[in-house]
């Protein structure tokens, strides 16, 4: 598949990695211009590109920016084709974006990131830690693959959005429609715990809305008093704070 990605932070270049070595074409830009793009996310063949030609002529679009980010993506997808499916990676965290007032009135993330864009998108990897999604990859039919949970509206969205979660070395579930996507949010039994296809359904039928926020806002906490913004901690501290936190 023709691929643009949007982002190229901890997941956007994972990602860009990934793909191309399951052999799609990947275009990746950033908000900075295409000479500041790693040369590693460039070293399987992903090309840099500007934002404006990572949107062109492609059949998939994955969003991998800060959440707070989106609302300006509006324009510059405005032409993008309606049969493009548009993946966003992407997690409302308050203590990082700022207070979006109709999500904390319980406005589903993704809900909202369709209205803000315009366009139906699915989402995927928003439940995976960055680490976890470079590292713990593995065949399918493996016992220990990871499951990642992806939500969508259209037929078309789900199935290719699946295609590629698996190619990244994940399990796929179809975990339902948008508006249920608040189950593999931040603060979830399904976020970052890294459950297997056979423990999903449960994490995810466990999720409370009401409980996970008050989770995200305790891990913000505990992650600010041990690290500074942008510092991307060690996968087991990650997984384990999750676990303990997140669980049902």
């Amino acid at each position: 598949m023709k691929i643009g990605i949007l982002g190229s932070g901890h997941i956007g270049k994972t990602l860009a990695v990934k793909l191309v070595e399951a052999g799609h074409e990947v275009k990746v830009a950033n908000s900075r211009g295409p000479h500041t793009i790693d040369a590693a996310v460039l070293s399987t063949g992903a090309r840099a590109v500007t934002k404006e030609q990572a949107v062109t002529d492609v059949e998939v679009l994955i969003l991998s920016i800060p959440f707070a980010g989106i609302p300006d993506l509006a324009p510059l997808l405005a032409n993008l084709p309606a049969e493009t499916v548009v993946i966003d990676t992407s997690n409302y965290i308050p203590a990082r974006d700022d207070r979006i007032e109709a999500i904390e009135n319980g406005k589903t993330d993704s809900v909202w990131v369709t209205e803000q864009l315009g366009r139906p998108i699915a989402k995927a990897w928003n439940s995976i830690y960055s680490v976890t999604l470079a590292e713990m990859g593995k065949p399918a039919g493996h016992t220990e693959r990871i499951a990642v949970p992806i939500a969508a509206d259209r037929e078309r969205d789900r199935d290719v959005t699946m295609e590629l979660v698996e190619d990244t070395g994940f399990d796929a579930y179809d975990a339902g429609s948008i508006p249920e996507s608040w189950r593999q949010q931040p603060g979830s039994p399904a976020y970052c715990t890294e459950v297997t296809l056979a423990e999903l359904p449960k994490a995810l039928a466990s999720a409370d809305l009401a409980r996970s926020r008050r989770r995200v806002e305790l891990a913000s906490k505990v992650y600010s008093e041990r690290f500074e913004p942008g510092h991307n901690p060690g996968r087991d501290f990650i997984v384990q704070l999750s676990r303990l936190l997140n669980a049902p």
